[in-house]
């Protein structure tokens, strides 16, 4: 079989993104599922392998069509932008403009054919303003680098998979926002997703915005009645298992033991709090309704580690096996 090309970007370079990459590809069963390749900084790689101990040889490349893929190998297109002392563990406008490059000259790649998906190691957002890249995140900027007028993030742990309604903003402002038709558009790309994933017929839970799901009426302003329903409802008429709005306390109990494929979380903290006490280190970030495929860890840059060789990457691992999972197959 053609293993997919994998395009992992290496996030912000300060951060313990080129140390997870450097372990990452250490691992046999990485290199047996695709041909990464690294969008970064050579040099910044080999500090990293030098930090986290790893015999890998580190091959600068200027496109894809340059790799080897030879064993004991990491391939990097090189974008030489970190200085050869640069810190590790704080905040830079280097390390925030590098990170925002590497995703474009990914999204570059992808688009050209040469690689089947993107794989985000991760950035800062304080760093990445500090360069003048105003962008909440990843989801923000890829959406925007592709020309993509809506996506949603999607988290993925061994026990849950959470897609979200709304994400980086705040919590009145995410209120506002919901509305029907994006709440209908979010349920689409969810159970599309998880058709492609090999799920044919996948149940959905809808979480409510409110206690108990507004509890008729009780608690909130009758959100649920007018911000969901209809979007369930219009779901519903397609043949989809979709269920809502629902308590969230309950449903992320059920969704966790298997009575659900995906639960749709109306705001960031109401879905990430279940999938990071679920599974942190094994939480995946996917980002849907790109045209390319895009995974991330599900992790932040951990700065107060950084450059002590002791991150785990098993986040890593586990986004470089969605992304492969995803990823159109060729040959």
């Amino acid at each position: 079989m053609n293993l997919p090309a994998v395009a992992i970007t290496m996030g912000d370079a300060s951060g313990i993104g080129p140390e997870i990459i450097m372990k990452a590809l250490a691992r046999p069963d990485v290199t047996a599922m695709c041909r990464p390749f690294v969008v970064g900084d050579a040099e910044r790689l080999r500090v990293a392998g030098r930090i986290v101990g790893s015999d890998l040889q580190v091959h600068a490349i200027d496109t894809p069509s340059e790799a080897t893929y030879a064993p004991g190998t990491v391939e990097c297109i090189d974008l030489g932008l970190i200085p050869a002392d640069h810190p590790f563990g704080k905040v830079s406008p280097v390390s925030g403009e590098g990170a925002y490059r590497y995703i474009a000259k990914a999204v570059e790649v992808v688009r050209a054919g040469d690689a089947a998906a993107i794989c985000t190691a991760p950035l800062s957002k304080e760093a990445l303003h500090a360069a003048g890249r105003k962008y909440p995140g990843h989801t923000e900027l890829l959406a925007e680098l592709t020309g993509t007028p809506e996506v949603s993030m999607m988290l993925v742990s061994p026990k849950l998979r959470v897609i979200h309604v709304t994400t980086h903003i705040g919590l009145v402002d995410a209120i506002a926002r919901i509305e029907p038709g994006l709440v209908e558009r979010v349920i689409g790309r969810a159970h599309a997703t998880l058709v492609r994933s090999g799920i044919a017929d996948p149940r959905i839970g809808v979480c409510g915005i409110n206690p108990h799901a507004g509890e008729n009426g009780l608690f909130g302003r009758g959100e649920e009645g007018e911000k969901i329903v209809p979007a369930v409802e219009a779901c519903r008429a397609r043949g989809w298992r979709v269920e809502g709005p629902l308590p969230a306390d309950t449903l992320f109990f059920l969704a966790a033991r298997g009575d659900y494929d995906m639960v749709v979380a109306m705001y960031h903290d109401q879905g990430h709090g279940p999938i990071k006490v679920l599974g942190l280190e094994s939480g995946v970030n996917i980002t849907v309704g790109l045209p390319v495929i895009r995974t991330s860890v599900d992790h932040g840059t951990a700065f107060d580690i950084a450059g002590k060789g002791i991150a785990d990457e098993g986040s890593m691992v586990e986004a470089l096996r969605q992304a492969v999972e995803l990823a159109p197959r060729h040959g």
